[in-house]
């Protein structure tokens, strides 16, 4: 394939951008080394660890896994973009009280993946919940702490009647 360059529009965390991109640079790319945003991280650079995990159109992704180019007109969501007004997400405050973070690393893509979920079940069973982090590996935590932060989470937003 022949390396090409291609100006692509996006919305990330509300802001738009219109970047210049290589046809084989991948969304992670983009995120990370054009824009700048670093809180996607990059794990296995092949979809099987969930770090890179972002919401495209509302939707869970591995952003190391779609090119730049097919989020063209998208609108995404990272990490940084879930505190609002300098004050964490529900979602992130629970991930702290849980003491759900070790080393952090697969946190932003598990953050993402359970605010997917959130956003379309505001109380999910256990199963439900591993289901949805399914495709989001942890080498630290053994999980038990990261459902017990989403449960806490689906709380809190129920409860502050959240579902930024």
């Amino acid at each position: 394939m022949e390396e090409k360059s291609v100006w692509i529009q996006i919305e990330v965390n509300g802001i738009q951008y219109k970047q210049l991109i290589n046809t084989k640079d991948t969304l992670l790319e983009v995120l990370r080394e054009k824009i700048g945003l670093k809180g996607t991280k990059e794990g296995c650079g092949s979809g099987h660890c969930g770090a890179c995990t972002v919401l495209l159109d509302g939707k869970p992704v591995n952003s190391c896994m779609l090119l730049g180019v097919q989020a063209d007109n998208k609108k995404i969501m990272t990490i940084e973009g879930m505190a609002i007004e300098g004050r964490l997400h529900p979602i992130q405050e629970a991930f702290v009280e849980e003491h759900a973070v070790q080393c952090g690393f697969c946190t932003p893509g598990m953050v993402m993946s359970s605010k997917a979920l959130l956003d379309k079940n505001a109380a999910p069973s256990d199963e439900e919940i591993r289901e949805a982090l399914s495709g989001n590996a942890c080498r630290c935590t053994g999980y038990t702490k990261i459902i017990k932060a989403v449960k806490r989470a689906a709380t809190k937003m129920h409860s502050e009647g959240e579902a930024r």
